[in-house]
């Protein structure tokens, strides 16, 4: 790493603080530009470690930054990933509030719930579906606890800072049809986007990497190179395809994914 081990507690804690007031702080490389995806990682690792002395524990992961065109705006050329806790698990057709979280925003998704452990630097596709005990719709929360675009400055965070910021994760929201990994062709699972009846985004899970099971041999072949595992009964989201939808108060939502079901959030 680049910076101290004292830097990497100060920033987890700020970001910890950001999303428990829900009020937005600086960018981390505003301060610290010397800040490297190493360095990011250890700071969201710490902020995992917050949490975790809170009593959440680890239920998942996610993956970003798996189309062409995100991993371009943000100067990127893999994706990135973060974690999910317990407490960031949200029910299908619940109703949220938009003031609890930074910047709120939704993207459509797959979630793969794993059987067994997956870890090597060696894996394809079939390695992550043989360990998959399910597929299912599902839409990931990202929120911003630094801000996307400085309001003094004009700054623009980086992925640096992104991922710092758990990948921007704040929540998943799984529905619809559980459906065994090979029993449909998943490059081909669309979904519609609707905030308040109106299609917002369309999009085909092929968008993420040609294969949204691509992601996740990404995620465990980084893991493998630090000893981690991804283990049985964690849930992993694949990648969005499609772009943000943005949150405001008052806005209903409906994910409708075909044959595999559709289910609603709402936010005051």
């Amino acid at each position: 790493m680049t910076i101290t081990q004292e830097v990497v507690a100060a920033e987890a804690a700020l970001l910890d603080a950001a999303e428990v007031s829900a009020t937005q702080m600086r960018q981390s490389t505003e301060v610290h530009p010397e800040l490297t995806i190493d360095d990011a990682y250890a700071i969201q690792a710490e902020w995992q470690r917050i949490k975790i002395a809170r009593g959440e524990r680890i239920v998942g992961h996610k993956i970003g930054l798996t189309s062409r065109a995100m991993q371009a705006a943000m100067n990127i050329t893999t994706p990135d990933s973060g974690f999910i806790t317990n407490a960031m698990v949200f029910e299908p057709n619940s109703q949220l509030a938009a003031a609890d979280f930074c910047d709120p925003k939704l993207e459509v998704e797959l979630a793969f719930t794993l059987a067994t452990d997956l870890a090597g630097d060696d894996l394809t596709i079939d390695d992550v579906l043989d360990a998959t005990e399910f597929v299912q719709p599902a839409v990931e929360l990202i929120a911003a606890r630094s801000f996307r675009k400085d309001p003094s400055s004009g700054r623009t965070r980086t992925v640096v800072d992104t991922i710092s910021d758990n990948a921007a994760n704040a929540g998943i929201i799984s529905g619809g049809e559980r459906v065994a990994p090979r029993e449909i062709d998943l490059r081909w699972v669309s979904a519609l986007g609707y905030r308040n009846g109106i299609v917002e985004e369309t999009g085909v899970a092929a968008g993420v990497l040609d294969h949204p099971a691509l992601g996740i041999v990404w995620l465990a072949r980084r893991y493998a190179e630090t000893g981690q595992t991804l283990e049985a009964g964690q849930t992993i989201l694949a990648g969005s395809f499609t772009r943000p939808i943005d949150i405001r108060s008052g806005d209903e939502f409906r994910f409708d994914y075909g044959p595999l079901g559709a289910f609603d959030v709402s936010f005051t």
